[in-house]
């Protein structure tokens, strides 16, 4: 298994997604700089959370254009697997390998906590080791969370099974109006969605920080189903 880690200048989790990898599940991985357009050949790519280019215009408008996005969009184009956790999430959206847009938290704070996220669709490349409805814990840490689209996004992505991850309560219970369950106020509740071929998938919370009982607290290894 062959992984490759986008580093972008402000890129902080960039670490944890190659410990998660190399040293937990004994892939081979590549660290490549935002300028590069190598991607190593790799079986997937990984776009980690952070704050590429310190979220200046807004979450990444200025990384949708560094050099090694015209890599991944090929990629993708040709069948290749790309997850994006948190601003990784922002920059798929923004580059247009993902439909909506993440806006500031409703309540116009950073949050930094721990929640519940439902699976919804196993059919993406990233959680077909789930089963559907199963709930996962982990953190999410982020100013910009508020997924939103329009009307006929949301029809379409709610229509063909596109919404991968949903916030809910650890009984998998839904309360979109609720913040202590959905607390960034996202659309429909939605914590990540794919693309129409399950092999681009985006989403705001960590579960890379949630696959070591150590580390993982209330978590524990509920999120590395996600990436084996």
């Amino acid at each position: 298994m062959r992984a490759t880690i986008i580093r972008f200048p402000g890129s902080n989790c960039d670490h944890d997604v190659e410990h998660l990898y190399g040293t937990l599940l004994g892939a081979s991985t590549s660290v490549i700089w935002h300028t590069e357009r190598d991607l190593k050949k790799p079986d997937f790519v990984v776009l980690p959370g952070g704050f590429s280019f310190g979220d200046y215009l807004r979450t990444g408008a200025l990384a949708r254009v560094s050099p090694v996005m015209d890599s991944v969009k090929k990629f993708v184009s040709e069948g290749g697997s790309v997850i994006g956790i948190c601003n990784g999430f922002q920059i798929l959206c923004e580059c247009g390998l993902l439909p909506g847009v993440l806006l500031r938290n409703i309540e116009r704070q950073f949050l930094s906590r721990f929640v519940s996220i439902r699976v919804e669709s196993t059919a993406s490349t990233f959680t077909q080791k789930f089963q559907k409805n199963s709930v996962l814990t982990c953190p999410v840490a982020h100013g910009e969370g508020n997924y939103f689209c329009d009307q006929e996004t949301l029809k379409a992505l709610e229509g063909d099974g596109q919404v991968v991850f949903r916030y809910c309560d650890r009984s998998g219970s839904r309360d979109d109006s609720s913040r202590e369950i959905n607390p960034n106020g996202s659309l429909n509740s939605i914590a990540g969605i794919m693309n129409a071929k399950g092999n681009v998938v985006g989403l705001m919370p960590h579960p890379e920080r949630a696959v070591e009982t150590l580390v993982g607290a209330v978590g524990g290894t509920t999120g590395l189903a996600m990436f084996q």
